[in-house]
């Protein structure tokens, strides 16, 4: 069984679509972030990019619970 890098507060948004294609929709349909498109989606780390589309620290938490469950 291959064993996955746990997503992170701290994961870069590229890095994730690159390795995790599959949550590209969840990321965009029940959170709200369409970053995968966003040109600072190499830069910006999910943690920044889900404060700038107004998310909290506990809902950030919830979702990467999510991400990784998926």
């Amino acid at each position: 069984m291959k064993s996955r890098k746990k997503i992170t507060k701290d994961s870069l948004i590229g890095e994730i679509m690159a390795k995790r294609p599959e949550l590209a929709d969840v990321l965009a349909e029940e959170y709200g972030l369409h970053c995968v498109g966003c040109g600072m989606a190499t830069m910006e780390t999910l943690e920044m990019g889900a404060k700038a589309h107004g998310m909290k620290t506990r809902e950030i938490a919830q979702m990467i619970l999510k991400l990784n469950k998926v």
